[in-house]
């Protein structure tokens, strides 16, 4: 595999029509907003789903969620056990190479030369941290959102001999009725240079942001609701550009068309070059 030309930034910009993108799980699953409205989606819910991506790729992916499992092994520990050179140099206990440790588990997993990951299991005496080169903003909707909760029933009790409908049978759904959220990322050489982060992983990347909700479909989030609709990329010849990514980012400006959004078209969306290469823009609406 080839390395690294440059630094890449990216910017993508995903809409939500009647869904919950991301719930809260400390606020009865409502759609996660801060103190101002604005819908929010957590950097950990957009690595979780680039790293399915992946995995629909045919990629080998350490932190596997359970109901897409691809292998025999239930657990982080399993999987890193499974992995016999890695388990090699580990039992060498307080002699092992740390840093030989972090080359194998990066040339076996895609997710851990891309994000980083901390290996530390009970009973063992090594752990270590990998630090990776990709970096995930939380996403941040560009206006506030209107939530709409529903009460829901089950036509059907759990468990057997309960006259009359039990109390798990009520429920709550909750969804925002639009939002176009805002997720930003970029990609560090010198960590790439360390964890073996390549160009070819680089565009296995732009893929997955490309298809970020492919076979994602769930009751929260119905088939269609969620959508990529545009991404803007930046691979940068230096390792270091003079224009920061701060600045890259915010040279894409988005500006409502009436006080009341409810599509990716109520949004003008323009780019003003802060001074760098070009980006590579893929349109999907």
């Amino acid at each position: 595999m080839s390395e690294l030309k440059g630094k890449i930034d990216f910017v993508a910009l995903i809409s939500a029509t009647e869904a919950n993108p991301n719930g809260d799980p400390l606020n009865g699953n409502r759609p996660r907003e801060n103190f101002d409205g604005f819908g929010e989606i957590s950097d950990v819910c957009i690595k979780r789903k680039i790293r399915n991506r992946w995995q629909d790729m045919g990629q080998k992916i350490f932190v596997q969620s359970d109901d897409r499992s691809d292998d025999t092994y239930s657990s982080l520990k399993e999987r890193a056990d499974g992995y016999t050179p890695l388990q090699e140099e580990i039992k060498k206990g307080k002699k092992a190479d740390r840093d030989k440790c972090a080359q194998l588990a990066c040339q076996e997993w895609l997710d851990v030369r891309s994000f980083g990951q901390v290996f530390a299991f009970k009973g063992v005496e090594v752990s270590l941290g990998i630090r990776g080169p990709v970096s995930i903003h939380q996403a941040v909707s560009v206006s506030p959102v209107d939530i709409v909760s529903m009460q829901i029933t089950k036509s059907v009790n759990s468990e057997a001999g309960k006259e009359g409908k039990a109390s798990d049978t009520m429920g709550t759904k909750h969804r925002i009725e639009f939002g176009l959220y805002v997720l930003k990322g970029s990609v560090n050489v010198q960590l790439a240079e360390k964890t073996g982060f390549s160009e070819e992983d680089a565009q296995l990347l732009k893929e997955a942001l490309k298809t970020l909700f492919e076979n994602d479909a769930s009751s929260a989030r119905p088939e269609g609701s969620m959508e990529v609709c545009r991404l803007y990329w930046w691979q940068h010849e230096e390792k270091m550009p003079a224009v920061s990514t701060a600045k890259v980012h915010r040279s894409v400006k988005i500006e409502k068309k009436t006080d009341h959004p409810r599509s990716f078209n109520d949004y003008d969306i323009y780019y003003e070059n802060p001074g760098c290469v070009e980006p590579e823009v893929y349109d999907f609406v």
